[in-house]
């Protein structure tokens, strides 16, 4: 299952990582010993590096035996037929105790050369041959002495002081492919610095195949067991060094699929200082921001809808019961006017009676109004709806406010208090003044008033008749921490709330 998540393909990567690092080493390996073997695939250069490394093998030994300074004595050399004298340039390229230490020295040499008998680095097909022989070309050693007899004269010419040559041609043994290699002595004094005393010759047959490209075999096995044992290393360090980054991710997209389905209340444990516990801060945040975002746009929803339905019944309160209320005040002041003298005063009564019914209904429609306290504020809104009872249903009101600062919740509760006091005052108590007060009490605690000079009412026996507009008040105030007190005599009426918990400090 874990194979296709995130925890596979990281430790597929650490898989992926380690085998290329293996595969790369190789790689270095193989460029840094394969190729130089694998670029000395044809003949000549065969030959040269053969004839090249067997000089350098008896080279050294010629500077073993020499010594640091070196007997010079009449040598006889009794396997070979006599050599003539040579004269000049190449008695000082060598002589006879130059012939007798080149001899010592492929002697020395023994089997690290194919003139003493090893194989060679790379075979073409038929044999090789080997020759060492003197600065005059007379073969002192010899990797076939039945085709190059020591003694005799070497059938290749040699060439010329210090140099290497390479060339073809037809020989004792055939057409073949040679290459000829000095083999040097440094020179203690003189202006050359070493001298040359001898020659290895080397030939092939002109149309020998080489067959020495470098074999893989012997590498791949230890490739493959390498990979075996590191690639189960870095699957299992894979798994544990992700399990926790893994189950952090889970915990984050749990949470998150949580959010998406509508839940803001589960948060993420934040663990650590990465750039995973940066990630977990930030979804916490950002879900504290939506779900508050999501919140106030669901009460401004429901608000909305509040003030729509208000707005609804107002209208169809007034286009149906509010005209019927006209009609019949009109009906009953017609019959008041044209009734005989025993039904005048039942008339009148019904005309007190339905202008009484207007009067609620107008302070009714007041208290559905809705007023625009979110664009205005809280003291503009009060102005507005003292002001809207003053014109429509000629009361004198006068509002006392002071600029308050209350949460939002606090602000629509005490605009609708004074609305409920306002229509209740209106509607029972039939005052001729109404006072609205709103200021800061002892203690800072926000405090709001509603008084009358009306009739007045007993408020222990409120609950019996028209006490649903107090108990919604006092609930109002109540949730916000406040209290809701309500004095009535003879004189009048005055509802007052004291808010403290819903004070607003920004």
């Amino acid at each position: 299952m874990w194979g296709s998540g995130l925890r596979g393909r990281m430790a597929a990567s650490y898989v992926l990582v380690t085998t290329t690092a293996v595969f790369l080493v190789e790689a270095v390996i193989a460029a840094t010993f394969l190729i130089p073997q694998a670029n000395a695939s044809d003949l000549a250069e065969v030959l040269r590096e053969q004839a090249s490394s067997d000089a350098q093998a008896i080279g050294l030994e010629v500077t073993r035996l020499s010594g640091p300074a070196p007997v010079r004595r009449e040598i006889t050399i009794p396997d070979i037929p006599d050599i003539p004298d040579v004269p000049g340039e190449a008695v000082r390229r060598a002589g006879a105790d130059g012939r007798e230490l080149l001899r010592a020295a492929v002697a020395a040499a023994g089997g690290r050369t194919v003139a003493g008998g090893a194989r060679p680095h790379a075979e073409p097909g038929l044999a090789m041959l080997e020759t060492v022989v003197d600065v005059n070309g007379v073969i002192l050693a010899a990797s076939a002495p039945g085709i190059h007899r020591l003694g005799a004269k070497l059938d290749v010419p040699l060439p010329p002081l210090g140099r290497e040559n390479a060339g073809g041609g037809r020989t004792v043994t055939g057409r073949t492919v040679w290459h000829v290699s000095p083999v040097l002595r440094k020179e203690p004094v003189g202006p050359h610095g070493f001298e040359v005393i001898g020659y290895v010759h080397v030939q092939a047959p002109a149309d020998a195949e080489v067959a020495s490209v470098p074999s893989l075999t012997p590498m791949i096995v230890p490739t493959l067991l390498v990979l075996g044992l590191v690639l189960p290393v870095g699957l299992v360090f894979g798994l544990l060094s992700t399990r926790r980054l893994i189950g952090r991710l889970r915990r984050l997209a749990a949470v998150t699929t949580a959010v998406a389905a509508g839940d803001f209340r589960p948060r993420v444990e934040v663990s650590g200082s990465d750039e995973v516990s940066t990630l977990e801060q930030s979804f916490n945040v950002m879900t504290d921001r939506l779900g508050a975002a999501v919140e106030s746009a669901s009460l401004t929803a429901r608000t909305e809808a509040r003030q729509a339905e208000r707005g609804r019944i107002a209208r169809e309160l007034h286009d149906s019961i509010s005209q019927d209320l006209f009609s019949l005040s009109l009906l009953a002041a017609g019959m008041r006017r044209a009734a005989p003298e025993g039904l005048r005063g039942q008339a009148e009564a019904m005309e007190r009676t339905s202008a009484r019914a207007m009067r609620e209904m107008q302070a009714l429609l007041l208290e559905l109004r809705p007023v625009a306290l979110e664009d205005a504020g809280l003291v503009p809104a009060l102005e507005e709806l003292c002001r809207a009872y003053e014109t429509r249903l000629g009361v004198r009101v006068e509002a006392v406010l002071e600029e308050v600062a209350l949460e939002a919740a606090a602000e629509h509760a005490v605009l609708r208090l004074v609305q409920e006091a306002l229509g209740n005052a209106v509607k029972h108590a039939a005052p001729s003044r109404v006072e609205v007060r709103l200021g800061r009490g002892a203690g800072g605690a926000v405090t709001v008033s509603v008084s009358d000079d009306g009739s007045g009412f007993d408020p222990a026996d409120v609950a019996g008749r028209h006490g649903m507009g107090l108990t919604l008040m006092r609930e109002r105030v109540t949730e916000l921490g406040g209290r809701l007190d309500v004095r009535s005599d003879g004189d009048g009426t005055t509802v007052t709330a004291t808010i403290a918990g819903a004070v607003s400090h920004a």
